[in-house]
């Protein structure tokens, strides 16, 4: 009988402590609570109307309709796009989701996606003026479309625009809208000083002009690539854009099966006063690989290339930014600090041609004089590799096509003292041309691509 009674007892315990976490369990996730938050913050961006992603998620409605999506990549972090592992240094802007924050996702999906109550509902972000850092103080429409075919090979093409800008101005970001954005790859940005780049004469029946080379446009304003988001750069930093200058576009096309026609407008922001600073930029390898022995065999499943560069002068690291094609797998930068830690700036584990950012540390990381920055870029030219746009691989070398290769990680910064900004741009320009040197003496043919680049 006491058995009996004690299992009684124990039973009516046990049902009081499962009564009692029932009572003071977390409640399931609502949309208007929870998700709404994390969808607006980090996937509404891209998915509006306007933008490249192919459905909008603006609402209770546009989310429930795409749940099941929406859960499966989140939990395979395949979205929101941020290639970028987390590093020694946090970036800002940061995309990537906790790890609460997609359990959360799954168990909305799970629970039966339920709205939630009005009143915890957060407004939708506003785009009103369309422009994600909203309305630049300065939109600059190309003057005409240029039409691209719907097949055939890449297609670089320089477009020109006076700005016709009374005094110098400071550039602290830069957007552009594509109007054939699933064709546009990639655009670089130049400003040409002397105002004559939109006089030179068009080649063939399109607008604009061929080839790698600005045509005079020297300052190099940075660029845009698939998947990339603009950002404005920290607080005091600026591009310097002379009065009287061009804009000119260097588009990379990509033809998609369809004839489209592009003519992009582009938004200027401008800072109130000079910097105190100026930026450079560390590009490694050099010209993309161009001199490092990119040459990959068909089937290499981890063909590597290496650099290394040490600083000359301290240097307080802004950003850092990577680029390669289609069989790129691994992107890594590291820096090696005099006293001998090694901290990661940047580290990309699966490299995806179609999502090309740029991270900004959330503060200037400060890296000593006689730090050493290494860079490893890996590719995978093999039948595994689900992203190999040849079937069967085919060898690959450094080339301008989407089918080629090329591959650099570029570091943003600004030297400790503005004092050493010459001395630093000369030992970065010796450690580009001591590269091309020891690339031209390992492969003399590259010299006749070399002159056909720089006569384009």
């Amino acid at each position: 009988m006491k058995c009996l009674n004690d299992c009684v007892k124990g039973a009516i315990g046990s049902a009081v402590i499962l009564a009692t976490q029932i009572a003071t369990a977390a409640p399931a996730p609502t949309f208007n609570h929870d998700i709404a938050p994390i969808v607006y913050k980090n996937c509404t961006p891209c998915h509006r109307p306007g933008e490249a992603a192919p459905f909008s998620l603006l609402s209770y409605q546009d989310t429930v309709r795409k749940a099941k999506t929406i859960g499966r990549v989140t939990e395979s972090r395949v979205m929101p796009p941020w290639k970028a592992e987390p590093a020694s240094y946090a970036y800002r802007d940061e995309r990537r989701l906790t790890k609460d924050e997609i359990a959360l996702i799954q168990s909305w999906v799970q629970n039966g996606m339920p709205e939630g109550s009005d009143t915890k509902a957060p407004a939708p972000p506003s785009f009103g003026s369309g422009w994600a850092l909203g309305e630049p103080d300065m939109v600059v429409e190309m003057p005409e479309a240029f039409h691209i075919p719907a097949d055939g090979p890449d297609i670089y093409r320089n477009i020109a625009a006076p700005l016709n800008l009374p005094e110098d101005k400071w550039l602290t970001a830069i957007d552009m809208k594509p109007s054939a954005r699933s064709a546009v790859h990639h655009v670089l940005y130049f400003a040409d000083p002397k105002g004559l780049a939109h006089e030179k004469a068009r080649q063939g029946t399109e607008p604009g002009f061929s080839g790698m080379r600005a045509g005079g446009a020297t300052v190099n304003l940075g660029g845009w690539a698939l998947g990339a988001q603009p950002h404005f750069f920290p607080e005091g930093l600026a591009l310097r854009v002379p009065k009287g200058s061009d804009l000119v576009i260097q588009y990379h096309f990509h033809p998609t099966g369809k004839p489209q026609a592009e003519k992009s407008l582009v938004g200027l922001y401008f800072a109130k006063q000079a910097p105190a600073r100026s930026m450079v930029r560390v590009q490694m390898p050099p010209h993309y690989s161009l001199f490092s022995g990119l040459n990959i065999p068909a089937g290499e499943k981890d063909f590597v290339i290496r650099d290394s560069y040490t600083l000359p002068v301290a240097m307080d690291a802004v950003g850092v930014g990577a680029h390669a094609h289609y069989i790129g797998k691994q992107m890594k930068m590291t820096a090696t600090l005099p006293e001998g830690g090694v901290k990661t700036l940047l580290w990309i584990k699966d490299w995806d041609f179609a999502w090309q950012d740029r991270y900004y540390f959330k503060e200037l990381v400060a890296l000593p004089k006689d730090t050493r920055l290494d860079v490893e870029i890996h590719w995978d030219n093999s039948a595994d590799n689900p992203r190999n746009p040849s079937s069967p691989p085919v060898r690959v070398t450094w080339g301008e096509e989407s089918k080629d290769e090329m591959g650099s990680v570029t570091l943003i910064g600004v030297p400790a003292k503005e004092i050493e900004l010459r001395p630093l741009q000369r030992d970065i320009a010796q450690h580009r041309e001591e590269m091309v040197k020891e690339g031209l003496r390992a492969d003399p043919s590259l010299t006749a691509k070399v002159v056909r680049l720089l006569s384009e």
